[in-house]
C-alpha cells in the first residue's frame, strides 16, 4: 500500500517524539484500523513481519497498543490524542531530566587541550565576550582591526575592569589606542609595535584582527583580509590549555609584545 503525504509526516513526527521508524508505521497502520493482526500490520506498515511484533511489544510497554491475547493475536492502537500526549510527557520528561543533571565541565582539568575553530564576526565576538567574562586573573586584548570596537566589547572590557582582574590592552594603530584609552581610561593600554600582526604587503593578505589570551592559558586569535566585506570575513581559532603547544607558542609570541607581563612557560 502507498503512503500518502499526510501518513508520512505522522511517522516523521512520532520519530521526532522518541519512535523508531518501523514502531511509528505499525503504529500509524493500526491507526487505520479498528483493531488488526501483525499480518495485516505488515501489509499495510511495510514492516518486514518478523519485525512487527518487535515494534509491537515497544507500542505496549509505552501504552501506545493495546493486547488481545487470542490466537492469533490481536492489536488495538489507542487514540493519537492520546498516544501525543504519552508521548509529549515522556519528551517532557526528558528534557527536565537533562536541565536538571549536573554535567562536571571537563574544562576544570589543566590538562585538557582543545583546538577550535569559529567563523564570522558575530560568532568569534560571542565567544571573545564568554572568554573575557569567565577571566579571573588576567587578560590581554591585541587589538588590529578597529571594527571588533563595538560597544559590546567595551561593556564586556568593564565588567573585567570592576572585577580588578589585571588586564592590559594593546591597540595596532594610534586610532585603536585612543578609543580604548578613551572607553577605559583606567586601563594599561599602548600601541603593540608588533609588525607580523599585519605585514601587509597588498589588501588580499591576510592579517590578524584580535588576539585574547586569558589567564595565560586560554587563547583566541581572529584573521581576516583586510579588503574583504561583510561580516563573515573574520576566522578564528580558540585554544585552551597550559600546555597546549598553540597556546604556548602564542602565548610566547604575544607576552613578547607585553614587557608588563612574564609568561611563566617561558
Amino acid at each position: 500500500m502507498t503512503e500518502n503525504e499526510t501518513t508520512r509526516e505522522a511517522i516523521s513526527l512520532l520519530q521526532d517524539l522518541g519512535l523508531q521508524e518501523y514502531e511509528a508505521r505499525c503504529f500509524m497502520a493500526l491507526n487505520q484500523l479498528p483493531s488488526g493482526t501483525a499480518k495485516e500490520i505488515h501489509e499495510i506498515s511495510q514492516v518486514p513481519r518478523t519485525r512487527v511484533y518487535d515494534a509491537i511489544r515497544v507500542l505496549e510497554s509505552q501504552g501506545l497498543v493495546e493486547v488481545q491475547h487470542t490466537s492469533p493475536q490481536v492489536y488495538r492502537a489507542v487514540g493519537v490524542s492520546e498516544a501525543t500526549q504519552t508521548l509529549r510527557q515522556k519528551y517532557d520528561s526528558r528534557i527536565e531530566t537533562l536541565e536538571s543533571t549536573e554535567i562536571q565541565d571537563v574544562e576544570e582539568n589543566e590538562h585538557v587541550q582543545e583546538v577550535w575553530s569559529l567563523a564570522g564576526h558575530e560568532a568569534i565576538e560571542s565567544r571573545t565576550i564568554d572568554l573575557i567574562d569567565e577571566a579571573e586573573s588576567e587578560i590581554a586584548l591585541l587589538v588590529v582591526d578597529e571594527d571588533i570596537l563595538s560597544e559590546t566589547m567595551f561593556d564586556s572590557l568593564q565588567r573585567a575592569v570592576d572585577k580588578d582582574l589585571s588586564m592590559i590592552l594593546g591597540g595596532q594603530t594610534d586610532a585603536i589606542t585612543d578609543a580604548l584609552g578613551a572607553e577605559l581610561p583606567n586601563t594599561r593600554v599602548f600601541e603593540t609595535g608588533l609588525d607580523w600582526l599585519t605585514g601587509l604587503e597588498s589588501d588580499d593578505e591576510v592579517a590578524i584582527s584580535r588576539i585574547l589570551l586569558v589567564d595565560r592559558e586560554t587563547l583566541l586569535i581572529g584573521s581576516y583580509y583586510p579588503s574583504a566585506a561583510g561580516s563573515a570575513k573574520e576566522q578564528a581559532i580558540f585554544a585552551r590549555g597550559l600546555e597546549n603547544g598553540i597556546v604556548v607558542l602564542l602565548r610566547r609570541l604575544v607576552t613578547a609584545g607585553l614587557p608588563q607581563i612574564r609568561d611563566p612557560g617561558a
